[in-house]
């Protein structure tokens, strides 16, 4: 059975004919909806025009400009920051990593300590330490340079300074070279008068030299000689050899004090016992390998290994010192302090200058450059602080005088970042972040560069907030509908002033 219904109305301009087609059999009544002829369409709807074109062009381009700004602050990491009491649980101890070049420390007394308010006090630590020789460009002038201990039970001897004993002959920058290449083996005592260990090593020294002179006459002999050189009288002697405490002894090999591609000077230093038996045993060691016959063919071919191995090292190369490696200190304040150190040797405080480069300066456990790339991406202004004085110079120019310690108080403050993914929070990274003042002040001891640590009771934790994507698509859809609604209005003025326009230029009454 089939049933039309016509239903007419007029409001308006606005008339419509509804045609109804139901279905008794199934109940269901199709809708057909047909335009009258009495019905109007709007003319802006249906007028092609200008600036209809126009106004869709710049409605599409503003939903691209939206849509592209929205899509931008969903992938946006957004980020709260939060001070909260440091509840850290990487233990009690930090990780102090760092890299430095002393131009003018040698790598043979370059000491590291490290001392805090609780009473810790650890001197000349050397197991998690490397030092290399440096010259003047700040690169290294060979392998790593291995040091002997800190020696404070050296033997000394317990003769009275006996004047009228001179075994050892005095050497000057004019005959130096001369003697270094006449003799297989020259042995000559750096010192200065006014040095305690020098006055204690002297009385030794000149018997050693005496007795070694009678057992290897320099004119029959020739193979060994023994002498000493007053640094207080020719500085620039003692500064080509990178002299920087009293006494030095070092041990030239003929045909080894030449320069090499580095330009600096290859021998060995003696860190051995300072009594008369000592000394002459050590160098009746040194002379043992080598034949008279063939006394100057030897020299260098024949260093032999002997029982005085443990007493002598190879001498620095340069008078500078790179420093790099760890320690661990506790979390309370206290000092890292880099200085000349010996328990037998006197040092001029006068003429040392404890100028740095840092290369590397950080706290906490070191970052992998993936994952401080990964931070930075999410948070760029994060990890400027770790290591502030990375690549900074700290130059003693002598303008504020001698016995100059440089020194650096740093204020440590951790921080925590935190991600927030899949519901579940997750530590990114933990880094101490520190603030640096730097001061030079002169001192009665000897000189350093120290640096003052103090750790903050509170951190930074800075957390990731996530977004939900169906805010996102929620938004999309409100810039595509208020976008639309606002330039169908927009259009309706526009068609209808123009109109009205043209009405008024025709004349026409309302």
């Amino acid at each position: 059975m089939l049933l039309f219904v016509t239903v007419d109305f007029d409001c308006s301009l606005l008339a419509t004919r509804f045609y109804l087609f139901a279905n008794v059999y199934n109940s269901s009544i199709p809708l057909y909806l047909k335009v009258g002829d009495s019905m109007k369409i709007p003319r802006d709807l249906t007028e092609a025009s200008l600036s209809g074109a126009g106004l869709s062009i710049i409605a599409a381009l503003s939903m691209l400009f939206l849509f592209g700004m929205e899509l931008n602050n969903y992938l946006t990491v957004t980020t709260s920051t939060a001070v909260i009491v440091d509840k850290s649980t990487d233990g009690d101890f930090l990780r102090i990593d760092f890299n430095m070049s002393f131009p003018s420390l040698s790598c043979e007394f370059a000491s590291i300590g490290v001392s805090d308010v609780l009473g810790t006090n650890r001197l000349n630590i050397t197991k998690t330490i490397r030092k290399f020789s440096i010259g003047p460009d700040l690169r290294p002038t060979g392998s790593e340079f291995h040091s002997m201990p800190v020696i404070n039970s050296l033997k000394h001897g317990e003769e009275a300074d006996d004047d009228s004993v001179e075994g050892s002959h005095m050497l000057t920058a004019n005959n130096f070279d001369s003697y270094s290449h006449e003799y297989p083996i020259l042995v000559v005592n750096f010192y200065a008068p006014w040095c305690y260990w020098c006055k204690r090593l002297k009385p030794s020294w000149e018997k050693a030299a005496k007795t070694m002179r009678e057992r290897y006459d320099p004119e029959m002999d020739g193979r060994i000689l023994l002498a000493k050189v007053d640094c207080t009288e020719e500085v620039e002697l003692c500064r080509r050899h990178h002299i920087q405490a009293y006494p030095s002894i070092r041990i030239f090999r003929k045909g080894s004090d030449v320069r090499d591609d580095h330009g600096h000077h290859d021998h060995e230093s003696y860190y051995g016992d300072r009594d008369t038996d000592g000394l002459v045993k050590a160098m009746e060691e040194l002379v043992a390998p080598i034949p008279l016959e063939e006394s100057h063919k030897l020299a260098l071919d024949g260093k032999h290994k002997t029982t005085a191995e443990n007493v002598k090292r190879p001498a620095p190369k340069a008078g500078g010192c790179r420093i790099e490696g760890y320690v661990r200190v506790k979390k309370v304040p206290g000092n890292l302090i880099i200085s000349a150190r010996s328990g037998a040797h006197s040092f001029d405080t006068s003429e040392m200058n404890m100028s740095h480069v840092i290369s590397h300066l950080s706290f906490g456990r070191k970052l992998s450059p993936k994952v401080m790339s990964d931070v930075q991406r999410l948070i760029p202004y994060l990890g400027g602080s770790h290591d502030r004085l990375n690549g900074r110079s700290f130059i003693n120019h002598r303008e504020v005088g001698a016995n100059v310690t440089i020194e650096h108080y740093l204020q440590i403050v951790k921080t925590e970042v935190i991600t927030r993914r899949y519901s579940r929070e997750h530590s990114l990274l933990e880094e101490y972040e520190y603030t640096a003042h730097s001061s030079l002040v002169q001192s009665i001891y000897i000189p350093a560069a120290k640096f003052h640590f103090e750790l903050s009771p509170m951190q930074v934790v800075i957390t990731e907030d996530p977004k939900s994507f169906s805010h996102f698509i929620t938004n999309v859809c409100a810039i595509i509908g208020g976008v639309f609604t606002v330039a169908g209005i927009l259009d309706a003025i526009l068609h209808n002033t123009m109109r009205l326009m043209k009405k008024v230029e025709i004349g026409k009454n309302f």
